[in-house]
């Protein structure tokens, strides 16, 4: 007996392999929160530690989200004929070194 409903099948096709990253604004928000956290002056250094090395995370994903968003614009003003029309963005490869 098959007990997936169609509610089941669709929430389960809409979930992706991989998990989501956090939106801008949400990623953005957590950094303000580290932020305050540290200056607090308040914290053990392994925490310190902690919050810093998720901070910096945080930043290099905002940062790519950035640099990503300005070469989708860049993309749309670089149309020609007057047309602002979106196209593919393929990011480049990041060098992880």
């Amino acid at each position: 007996m098959n007990n997936s409903t169609p509610a089941k099948k669709a929430e389960a096709a809409r979930k992706p392999d991989k998990p989501e990253k956090p939106d801008f604004e949400h990623s953005l928000a957590r950094l303000e929160e580290i932020v305050r956290k540290l200056e607090s002056a308040n914290l053990p250094l392994d925490d310190a530690m902690k919050l810093f090395e998720e901070g910096m995370q945080l930043s290099r994903e905002c940062q790519k989200q950035l640099e990503q968003a300005e070469a989708r614009v860049e993309i749309l003003l670089k149309k020609a004929g007057g047309e602002m029309a979106p196209e593919p963005f393929e990011p480049e490869a990041e060098d992880e070194s």
